[in-house]
């Protein structure tokens, strides 16, 4: 924060996780200057030990600002900095589903992401043309395009980081299909996952989105196409700041509807045996995580960010008191989660 009490953070639009922390903060009217790489490094602002986007610059114990990443717990932290307009249900079961759904979000939807933006052509060409202007707008255009196509060449050479192959292409790009059907589904219940007011699962799905339903042509002429809805979600989210939510728009964690019930199924059928694998790997130190997703083989490098994520989940729900976990346990055993969270 500075002198004028506004947060600070550096990212970049096609970062999904800042278009997520962004939303984020507009929904909870909560005062930010966004910085540019360029407009960071102009204010001589320090890099993170890993220089992750977004970059928050926050107050330690003794005031000093310095830079945070990580945007699950960064969501966490501003509930302690700043009140009202929560993105965290006051029912603990809830609570958890939402962290549950975030953390696909986060780190399974971002497969999508990162596999249509390297693996189709067309999709990485535009990608090569417009993200090096994130970094200057008045750059040459000589040296933005040597970057954008060093940029291409690298992140295309880190597709199978994340899984992505002639294998498990169609895998990633058929979960992106069910996700986009599941999702307009339970949309035409409800404007957001858990009810009529948005949570930290909703910020994660739309920072996922507004990649692949609003930037990358290939997806975004998919989901146009298919569901719409999606795409007008979306931009609806971006700015939030004119909803009023009050506590009653939650659902009741005891009368999920079916529609929330199936996007849990996607997460066991996708997310769950990828984590675990990845888990698995991660403590016995293996160089290759492999699992089976939809029956076919999967492998991808480990993960230790990923394991964490999964120790705070299973942190979380051992934290629940039994009745919370009784309305729990039946929900993430049909879907398939409970073998992660419980195993």
């Amino acid at each position: 924060m500075t002198g004028s009490d506004r947060i600070v953070l550096m990212g970049a639009p096609g970062s999904p996780y800042t278009r997520k922390m962004l939303a984020l903060l507009r929904y909870r009217r909560i005062p930010y200057a966004f910085l540019t790489r360029a407009m960071a490094a102009e204010r001589q602002l320090p890099q993170a030990k890993v220089p992750l986007l977004p970059t928050f610059y926050l107050p330690d114990a003794t005031g000093t600002l310095g830079p945070v990443t990580d945007s699950s717990p960064l969501i966490r932290r501003l509930e302690t900095m700043f009140a009202g307009r929560s993105a965290i249900p006051t029912d603990p079961a809830l609570a958890f589903l939402d962290m549950l759904i975030e953390d696909y979000a986060d780190e399974w939807l971002t497969k999508p992401m990162f596999h249509y933006r390297w693996a189709h052509a067309a999709d990485a060409e535009r990608s090569a043309a417009v993200l090096p202007f994130y970094r200057g707008l008045s750059r040459p255009d000589a040296e933005v395009q040597a970057d954008g196509r060093a940029f291409a060449a690298r992140q295309i050479g880190r597709l199978k980081f994340v899984g992505s192959n002639d294998v498990t292409g169609p895998i990633i790009e058929a979960s992106y299909r069910r996700l986009l059907a599941l999702l307009d589904a339970h949309l035409t219940a409800m404007p957001f996952v858990l009810g009529g007011r948005p949570a930290a699962c909703d910020f994660a799905l739309f920072g996922q989105l507004t990649q692949l339903a609003a930037f990358d042509p290939t997806p975004m002429e998919l989901t146009l196409a298919t569901h719409p809805r999606i795409h007008a979600w979306t931009a609806i989210a971006e700015d939030l700041s004119g909803l009023e939510p009050v506590d009653g728009d939650w659902l009741a964690s005891a009368a999920v509807p079916g529609t929330l019930l199936a996007l849990l199924g996607e997460i066991g059928r996708t997310y769950v045996p990828v984590m675990q694998a990845n888990l698995a790997a991660v403590q016995a130190g293996a160089s290759v995580v492999e699992a089976e997703v939809d029956g076919a083989k999967w492998q991808q490098q480990p993960f230790p960010y990923q394991a964490k994520c999964v120790r705070w989940l299973r942190e979380a729900f051992a934290g629940l008191d039994a009745g919370h976990r009784r309305i729990l346990e039946p929900l993430l055993a049909d879907s398939g989660c409970l073998r992660l969270i419980a195993p």
